[in-house]
């Protein structure tokens, strides 16, 4: 028998394995798992280099995989000004903040903030570039909400975009304009990935790499082995740095790129599809926006089909971003139309987010065989305002994780980070609680158990990225990605499952963390 170079010992393991769900060690060869059993090590195993760790009865899963969330923009929240709550509880707060900054950064040089959330600010509204201009008129400033589907613009920011009262609204997003003067008030909507990609100077090579270390950190300290970034503007490029984070070595978590619709093809022609890489830098789906935030669907049904059956055919998975309820019905109807064109193929269509999806649209999935990647933490952190704003409809079909499994529809789990934390351990708090921050419960008949929200983490985290035989689980022969835990999740009540932490890191049997 081979000898093992790593055993966890003394262990509660959660194997998230259906025929063997626990076990008390976890032998590792290389970085693969060797044998996850009940009982004594066995002897056999043990070799002069063999490092044996007592983990003194603590908790062991499998490593945690956050399976929609975006490298880069939390690289720039972490590079930029922190605007969120609590510690920011007002416009006034906020200018306070972009002040100081402005005292110290020489005239002309950019200033960029993140997070700000307009529900939580004391006037109830988005700040505005007079609000900004007040306090920083010798500087650009770009402030991004939360949600990043909202930013603001001081009028020298507006000024280098070229956005005036002339300039129309682009196909995908609005210019909030004043209604008495018709100047834009400096409030964007979906228009963030152009100011970034378009407005703002790119990131330096070591921007960029003081970012990655700081995020890495973050996901190790999470519990972070694998992710998949989901940005849409992902391109041959953004592969370039991925490989460059992963060949320094500064970036450690396992890596799946979704590439962005529009740059698909930029990939296909370099042989490049679905599954291309390797376990630490691999290819996924291509990104497809969708939505009516506009107050139309965008791209129309048509567009949609043909963007979809166009990547489908050239080797890509599709991960449809549809919140609304008539986005996910649209966005099925691509499915139901691809698998009329290309039957037979087991493709894993994904909906990323499917925020509002009705009992006849989950049927609809089910039959497709389709898979949803939702944002459990999303009830935690936004619960109070989807109570506030959302209609009774909207909340009756809101974020329905037990009702699509029950459904038979598989559910991936992630953080959409930054949007909110990406810590894992909120998340499944918040799908067994539905909870939110303040303790009101958000549709309370849609929590799950904690083994199906380990699940949504892990084993099918994995599947939605056709990773399912790789990781997800403690399994031998799998990667050798777990982490030990403080407590047991299925041992503790519920109120303390946001509570446990995570104590050891370990990516290719290689412990990369200790708390």
């Amino acid at each position: 028998m081979l000898k093992a170079d790593l055993v966890l010992n003394n262990a509660s393991v959660i194997t998230i394995e259906k025929r063997q769900p626990s076990a008390r060690f976890v032998a590792v060869k290389g970085d693969r798992i060797l044998l996850a059993g009940d009982g004594k090590v066995p002897e056999e195993l043990i070799g002069t280099g063999t490092k044996i760790i007592d983990c003194g009865g603590k908790t062991v899963v499998p490593g945690f995989i956050d399976a929609h969330c975006h490298l880069f923009s939390f690289i720039r929240k972490l590079l930029s000004l922190d605007l969120s709550p609590p510690g920011v509880r007002s416009i006034a707060d906020i200018k306070e903040i972009v002040r100081r900054k402005a005292q110290n950064t020489p005239p002309g040089a950019w200033i960029t903030g993140t997070d700000y959330n307009d529900f939580y600010l004391a006037e109830k509204r988005h700040p505005n570039r007079q609000d900004i201009d007040e306090v920083a008129s010798e500087h650009p400033v770009v402030l991004s909400h939360r949600g990043l589907h909202a930013c603001v613009l001081n009028t020298m920011a507006l000024a280098l975009a070229g956005i005036t009262r002339e300039t129309p609204d682009p196909a995908d997003g609005v210019i909030e304009r004043d209604l008495t003067t018709g100047e834009p008030t400096g409030v964007l909507f979906e228009m963030l990935g152009y100011i970034r990609g378009k407005v703002l100077p790119h990131l330096t090579v070591e921007e960029h790499d003081c970012g990655a270390i700081l995020a890495n950190e973050q996901y190790l300290k999470y519990g972070i082995t694998s992710f998949q970034d989901a940005t849409v503007r992902n391109d041959y490029e953004r592969w370039q740095v991925l490989r460059h984070f992963k060949e320094s070595g500064i970036l450690q978590s396992r890596v799946c790129m979704m590439a962005g619709a529009p740059y698909f093809r930029q990939l296909a022609d370099r042989k490049m599809a679905t599954g291309f890489g390797d376990n630490g830098l691999r290819l996924g789906c291509v990104k497809v926006m969708t939505t009516t935030t506009t107050g139309r669907l965008l791209p129309e049904q048509m567009e949609l089909n043909r963007i979809a059956l166009e990547a489908s055919r050239a080797g890509f998975q599709i991960a449809f971003h549809a919140v609304e309820e008539e986005a996910v019905a649209a966005v099925i109807n691509t499915m139901e139309y691809v698998h009329t064109q290309i039957p037979g193929e087991n493709r894993r269509s994904r909906i990323e987010h499917c925020s509002e999806c009705p009992d006849p649209l989950i049927k609809r999935l089910r039959n497709l065989d389709a898979m949803v990647v939702t944002q459990p933490p999303f009830a935690y952190y936004s619960g109070e305002r989807y109570l506030a704003t959302l209609t009774a409809h909207q909340l009756s079909v809101l974020y329905r994780f037990k009702s699509l499994l029950d459904g038979g529809v598989r559910v991936a789990a992630s953080s959409d980070s930054p949007v909110v934390s990406g810590n894992p351990l909120t998340g499944i708090y918040a799908a067994v609680t539905r909870k939110a921050e303040n303790a009101q419960l958000i549709v309370s008949q849609e929590a799950v158990n904690i083994q199906q929200a380990l699940e949504m983490y892990t084993i099918n985290a994995a599947y939605s990225s056709f990773e399912e035989n790789e990781k997800g689980s403690i399994t031998a022969g799998k990667l050798a990605d777990m982490v030990v835990l403080s407590d047991n999740p299925l041992q503790v009540a519920s109120e303390a499952l946001r509570d446990i932490r995570v104590e050891m890191t370990i990516i290719g049997g290689r412990i990369v963390r200790e708390s």
